[in-house]
């Protein structure tokens, strides 16, 4: 998006100041369907995935299609060394690389090593470690690139094959994305509306996008105004052959006294047009084909309703503005977690998007909900649902049952906290109400019974890297 260096990463979009029924409150954006239909603001994202092959202690890994426990349809897009198709469709969960590392003997399972017992060797003492679409993305795989010692490419130490896989995926904006113009203007897509809904010009020519107007005053960058009003000027041409003023006379010097419509134009920071230059070509734009000036001279027009073809009771600030679209889109940031991976200490989970976290029901959620009264809700967030370990397993075992949820037990948490006042020579007790002294030690094997019942695998560490995930 370079012409002669000059970055051009946005449009020139046609814009209104104004309400628009709540729907732009507090800075969102009203979006026509047409940038959707006619990719206007549509953008191209290419994702690299990468993973290498490393001498273990327990051997080699390889870079291969021979992955156990995998079926032949998953590996359908594979080419015979394990690596995806340029063209292939992908979605979260599906393997690009395919990946073995050698299994060492205390990671075998009981089965495992009843096969190795009867078949000797031939049980291959691997596991999958192939790389994956991540969690939220999908595209077209467009490029694949294979680095390999044995070819003589230069590889960190220990490392002997290398893959880089490129993912790209177009995106039509949607509401939820960001917007920008040029003056820290930003803001979120609230709605897009049908074109026929726009507001509309009175040649027809509907508004492509809607601003609030609350969001010029209190910021105080005027500089987005007077951008619309020149927009607009330059959009619709000017010509000021019979204007005699001094802006006139040194636009007519620059040989700048007739413009052609939709001419490109660039006012440098310290050296761009002034107000009065502005105010006076408004004036002098070249009418439309009825003959008519559809901006007057304060840079307002008068617009209709696309809902009901009324005018609306005041003259509305409209002209073009150059916007960009941020990267901070929707299908980025939505997430949602089932049952996901648990901090090692805390036992609490993960938080954030690439670690399929939680969202965190801080302080002042909880001074909320108590505020309410909303008592079990609460017990649940504090407990099952977040760092009761016995507790969640036996809710698991309840709700496959059929049972009643059992009552929560305590939280890892207050357990953390009791070791770390016993770090401090603190010796912390808990007493039942009759004085007695109460372990604090969870009975392990419910626990691990209820699990192995459920087929859970309470084995998870918290992930060292956002790869393991």
């Amino acid at each position: 998006c370079t012409d002669q260096g000059e970055m051009a990463l946005g449009k020139n979009l046609l814009v209104a100041f104004m309400p628009w029924e709540g729907h732009n409150y507090e800075d969102a954006i009203i979006l026509s369907q047409r940038l959707v239909q006619d990719d206007v603001l549509s953008s191209i994202h290419i994702e690299e995935h990468e993973v290498d092959a490393r001498d273990t202690k327990l051997g080699p890994e390889e870079i291969t299609r021979d992955i156990p426990n995998v079926s032949e349809e998953v590996l359908a897009d594979l080419d015979e060394r394990g690596i995806i198709r340029i063209g292939a469709e992908v979605v979260p969960g599906d393997i690009l690389v395919g990946k073995v590392t050698p299994k060492g003997e205390t990671e075998l399972t009981p089965e495992e090593r009843l096969l190795r017992a009867i078949f000797g060797e031939k049980a291959r003492e691997v596991r999958d470690t192939s790389l994956k679409v991540p969690h939220g993305e999908q595209g077209k795989v467009i490029h694949v690139r294979v680095f390999s010692r044995e070819e003589g490419d230069e590889l960190p130490p220990g490392v002997n094959e290398l893959v880089r896989v490129y993912v790209a995926q177009k995106r039509k904006i949607t509401d939820g994305d960001k917007l920008a113009g040029r003056h820290g203007n930003k803001g979120v897509i609230s709605k897009i509306l049908p074109v026929e809904d726009m507001p509309f010009l009175e040649d027809g020519t509907p508004v492509d996008i809607i601003l609030n107007p609350l969001g010029v005053p209190g910021r105080m960058n005027v500089g987005q105004v007077l951008e619309m009003h020149l927009g607009w000027i330059a959009a619709r041409g000017w010509d000021i052959s019979g204007v005699r003023e001094a802006w006139a006379e040194r636009l007519r010097e620059k040989g700048l006294d007739k413009v052609a419509p939709r001419t490109n134009m660039a006012t440098p920071v310290f050296d761009g047009a002034h107000e009065e230059e502005i105010v006076g070509l408004l004036d002098s734009t070249v009418p439309n084909r009825d003959g008519d000036q559809l901006v007057q001279r304060g840079g307002k027009a008068r617009l209709f309703d696309g809902r009901s073809g009324e005018p609306f009771p005041y003259p509305i600030a409209v002209g073009y503005v150059y916007i960009l679209k941020l990267l901070h889109l929707v299908d980025d940031k939505i997430h949602a977690r089932s049952t996901g991976p648990y901090s090692m200490i805390t036992q609490q989970p993960l938080g954030g998007k690439a670690q399929f976290g939680g969202q965190r029901f801080g302080e002042m959620e909880v001074w909320a909900l108590e505020a309410y009264g909303a008592a079990y809700a609460l017990q649940e967030l504090l407990t099952i649902k977040s760092d009761d370990v016995l507790g969640r397993v036996k809710v698991y075992e309840a709700i496959v049952k059929g049972e009643n949820i059992p009552e929560p037990g305590i939280p890892e948490s207050f357990k953390v906290l009791i070791k770390e006042m016993q770090s401090l020579c603190l010796n912390v007790e808990v007493l039942s109400s009759d004085g007695m002294s109460i372990e604090m030690r969870d009975t392990d094997e419910d626990v691990f019974r209820a699990a192995e019942e459920l087929g859970i695998d309470l084995s998870r560490r918290e992930p060292s890297s956002v790869e393991e995930i």
